[in-house]
């Protein structure tokens, strides 16, 4: 490994052993929620009855019986009969009664965990593992800056550690302001392992000094900025996928399409579905019933878009004026500039449709969704495939 003069050496290996090591602890984190989902589905998050097609009062008695205080909500249909299974929660103080409608009828799921004590148990391994990983990725962040004297996000592999850091750090603070975001964990580590699988194979640089005209504050000020933003748009990013999968299977369920996985009397429908496909709707009903309400999803994903927007904004300010102190003028139209421009104007397009009668809900979505995406290809995009001047911090 040839380091530039300047570098300290031990502290450079010192960084990519802590980086390894976090990597390994996040892979064991994340196997820890993969147990915490697969036992929660194995849980009984509600009582049923043996049919599962009992009356309201019959359900909630033998909740009341098991000392459980579950409520399963059954939902009459047109005829007469019971039409849906709609919704399980968890009562607090007393029964919680759920309907078939979404919005304010909405209740939220328990979680991954579900009511398995072993699921809960896996869950709580997770989150230390990952408090374990971030303390050690914390410290392979600070001893690259050490290494070389400066902040450590200059060029691509940097910034990348810096980013997954940032996605971890958002997680574990909601989880710290009491939010029940365990579900969270699963995508978050993966989505971290990823990104730090791709910095150390594909982005990785050796610790070097920077260009002259990166040596400013504004490199702490703009990169932390866009660095910060970047966990906060992955995870706004999150919420609005499980929204949109968790608005889609109330639509289905509304219309009656997982009636076949009810015992007795639609056995016979069940068995037009292959095993596969009825293992796989198993699998998206047991998981969508411990998730949150499709409506704290959509809230959540615009609330934190809404808070970083203002920061986005801010950063885009900021490079201009490093640009004028390092080129001599505050905007060229620059790759990244242009597209850090067209992600600034996504994201107002979005929220202005959030706010918009007629755009709320699954059209607002997309519009998240095309958000994230040229948000995503400024980061990797122009950096590894188009060349301009941001191209000297390296990839």
């Amino acid at each position: 490994m040839q380091l530039a003069s300047g570098v300290d050496p031990q502290l450079a290996d010192l960084s990519n052993k802590l980086i390894y090591s976090a990597m390994a602890v996040y892979t064991i984190a994340m196997f820890a929620h993969m147990f915490e989902w697969t036992f929660g589905s194995k849980g009984a998050v509600a009582v049923r009855s043996k049919e599962q097609s009992g009356s309201l009062a019959e359900t909630v008695a033998a909740a009341e019986a098991k000392g459980t205080k579950k409520v399963t909500v059954t939902v009459a249909g047109a005829g007469g009969g019971t039409t849906t299974l709609t919704r399980t929660a968890l009562a607090g103080a007393g029964a919680t009664v759920v309907t078939s409608g979404r919005g304010e009828d909405e209740v939220d799921g328990p979680g991954a965990a579900g009511s398995s004590e072993k699921a809960d148990l896996a869950g709580r391994i997770a989150v230390s593992l990952t408090v374990l990983a971030a303390l050690l990725h914390v410290g392979g962040v600070i001893a690259r800056g050490l290494s070389v004297s400066r902040w450590p996000w200059g060029n691509m592999y940097e910034f990348s550690c810096a980013f997954a850091l940032a996605m971890t750090a958002a997680y574990l603070v909601l989880l710290a302001a009491k939010k029940n975001v365990r579900w969270l964990g699963l995508p978050v580590t993966v989505a971290v392992l990823l990104t730090l699988g791709i910095a150390t194979t594909v982005l990785y640089t050796d610790s070097e000094q920077l260009v002259p005209a990166l040596h400013s504050y504004w490199l702490a000020i703009h990169v932390s900025t866009a660095i910060f933003c970047g966990g906060a748009f992955y995870a706004a990013f999150i919420a609005t996928l499980l929204y949109l999968f968790q608005d889609s299977y109330h639509r289905r369920v509304e219309a009656g399409a997982y009636e076949y996985l009810k015992p007795g009397a639609a056995r016979a429908a069940g068995r037009q579905q292959s095993d596969f496909r009825t293992g796989l709707a198993r699998v998206r009903v047991s998981v969508c019933n411990r998730l949150p309400a499709a409506s704290t999803l959509d809230k959540l994903s615009y609330r934190i878009n809404a808070l970083v927007f203002p920061l986005w904004t801010f950063t885009i300010i900021a490079g201009a004026i490093w640009a004028e102190a390092a080129w001599g003028k505050y905007w060229e139209w620059d790759p990244k500039e242009t597209w850090s421009f067209i992600t600034w104007v996504a994201y107002a397009c979005y929220l202005h449709a959030r706010a918009t009668a007629g755009w709320k809900g699954r059209k607002a979505a997309y519009l998240a969704l095309a958000a994230f995406a040229c948000w995503l290809f400024n980061y990797y995009g122009v950096n590894i495939f188009v060349t301009g001047k941001h191209s000297y911090a390296g990839i």
